[in-house]
């Protein structure tokens, strides 16, 4: 936050391919300004990990297809900021359980808090009614469901908490994909798709 204003943050490491989903942050920012009472800022803000300018903001991104190998500043820097309290929202574009992004990202965190700080969360976890309820749990994507015979539904998020808290909110889901689209064209929707990161970004500013 700068003042009361929330800032989408996100992080931008050496490895991998960081700048994914481009249109993703302005169509959530769009639905914080629809559903909430939030001030926020119109643009994201892209951070180097390794920068001490992270430290600024409650809440940052982070996403990818390939390769996650944070050097030994991003490695600090991500390990600090979570546990002084940052909220960091990890996406995994493959949605997948055993591709590069998954398999590198978990490496990462086992490497940096522990083999068994990343935890799956029940659909009980305070993060599904934060704003809006979510009685079973993260809501699938349309890349889980695909048709294309590989169906992979992830029925639960990861986590890792700290003092009671998520630091680090790990998806398989391809919630990044999900919401990559002009925030004008969620009037075709059934359902607006976005509601759920209302809901991560309220409980990481809680």
């Amino acid at each position: 936050m700068q003042g009361n204003t929330f800032t989408f943050v996100r992080l931008r490491y050496r490895s991998g391919d960081w700048d994914t989903d481009q249109r993703m942050p302005s169509n959530l920012l769009n639905s914080l300004i629809e559903y909430t009472t939030i001030p926020v800022a119109m643009q994201e803000k892209v951070i180097d990990l390794s920068s001490s300018e992270l430290f600024q903001y409650p809440f940052c991104y982070l996403s990818g297809h390939k390769l996650v190998q944070f050097d030994a500043a991003e490695a600090a820097n991500f390990r600090h900021y979570v546990n002084r309290g940052g909220f960091v929202f990890v996406d995994d574009c493959n949605h997948d359980i055993d591709g590069l992004f998954a398999r590198s990202f978990e490496t990462q965190m086992t490497q940096l808090f522990g083999a068994h700080a990343l935890k799956k969360i029940p659909a009980t976890h305070p993060l599904y009614s934060s704003f809006f309820h979510f009685e079973k749990g993260p809501p699938n994507t349309s890349f889980e469901l695909n048709g294309w015979g590989d169906d992979l539904v992830h029925d639960y998020l990861k986590a890792i908490e700290v003092n009671g808290r998520i630091g680090v909110l790990y998806s398989n889901k391809d919630y990044g994909c999900e919401w990559d689209y002009d925030f004008r064209n969620k009037r075709f929707l059934a359902e607006d798709n976005t509601k759920f990161g209302v809901n991560i970004i309220v409980y990481a500013l809680q």
